[in-house]
């Protein structure tokens, strides 16, 4: 099976001399080409802040990371600029649509900077607008479209360009409960059926019950993990309420 992200001994710390915090501690951590990971804890436990170094926006205080076999530590900002449009997709919470775009320019906005030739274009776009069920709002601009919809063209946007791993920032965190559903069963299906690798950081349990996997951090480390396996959805949904209800952090809400 093919490693797609590695982190080893990874460290974060913010502030110096007296007054230092450390967010993220000896987190190693391995994920594997078509796993559907979620990521738990409490408020303040280290979630955004590992998501934050993972998609490059953030660097580590020590340790390795790597990604589609390119380790992204030692990268300087152009070459990390050009990974993070090529290896990378990014779905989050509060959509990042252009308003001036159509939800169709939206999409292929990655591909046209890759200079992806137009006829490649055109059948990428049509085939992710059929999976997250879109293809009718195409020509709409954001602003004509609901929450539930502006979050599917913005998965849209994060997988068009067939990115190495896909990460997600609470991204049901905006929508009804009839939207979020949508949405990660879209995710779902594309995990299954195209393989795609996702991270996903959720407080929801509801939400994280669609990963294979779901990786709990308390005090900035890796605190436990569970596998789905060859439990239903409701099964794995009440074994993470009894991880979190034992890590003392968040409840979720039930959608």
């Amino acid at each position: 099976m093919k490693t797609i992200l590695q982190a080893k001994n990874v460290q974060k710390v913010f502030g110096s001399k007296g007054n230092v915090y450390t967010a993220l501690e000896d987190i190693n951590l391995e994920i594997q080409e078509g796993e559907f990971i979620g990521i738990m804890g409490p408020s303040g436990a280290g979630k955004s802040t590992l998501l934050n170094i993972f998609s490059t926006i953030d660097t580590p205080t020590s340790g390795e990371i790597t990604i589609a076999g390119k380790n992204i530590v030692e990268m300087k900002e152009k070459q990390l600029s050009d990974f993070r449009r090529n290896q990378l997709g990014f779905i989050f919470q509060d959509y990042n649509l252009l308003d001036s775009l159509t939800v169709k320019e939206n999409i292929l906005l990655p591909l046209a900077l890759s200079k992806v030739p137009v006829k490649e274009i055109e059948r990428r776009v049509n085939e992710i607008a059929d999976t997250f069920g879109i293809r009718e709002i195409l020509d709409k601009y954001p602003y004509h479209i609901s929450g539930g919809q502006k979050q599917r063209t913005a998965a849209s946007r994060a997988i068009v360009a067939n990115p190495s791993l896909i990460l997600a920032d609470e991204p049901t965190g905006a929508l009804d409960s009839k939207s979020a559903i949508s949405l990660l069963t879209s995710l779902s299906e594309l995990n299954e059926q195209n393989n795609s690798t996702i991270m996903m950081v959720t407080h929801d349990a509801y939400a994280a019950s669609f990963c294979k996997r779901v990786i709990f951090i308390k005090d900035g480390r890796l605190f436990t993990e569970i596998l789905k396996g060859k439990q239903s959805r409701k099964e794995f949904f009440q074994k993470i309420l009894s991880v979190l209800a034992s890590l003392g952090g968040e409840n979720s809400d039930v959608i």
